[in-house]
């Protein structure tokens, strides 16, 4: 219902949206692709324990998710 609602809204501001699967976004890293649990040192610090990339844990998930989005953008196309 949610996601209806909001694609009704992006669509009248000429805008999409764009469902991601929101699973280890906060795992997985940005660069190197490695998820693992042990790369969430703490609810705001990731480093990734295959490259050692550290970066605030929220920002990692949002990277993530905008990577997700894209691909499934370049899919649909």
């Amino acid at each position: 219902m949610f996601l209806a609602i909001l694609t009704d809204k992006a669509e009248s501001a000429g805008r999409t949206v764009v469902a991601v699967d929101p699973r280890n976004t906060s795992r997985s890293c940005p660069s190197c692709g490695h998820v693992a649990k042990e790369n969430r040192l703490t609810q705001a610090k990731f480093q990734c324990t295959a490259c050692g990339m550290t970066a605030n844990a929220d920002h990692v998930g949002a990277l993530n998710v905008l990577n997700r989005a894209g691909l499934a953008l370049c899919v649909a196309a």
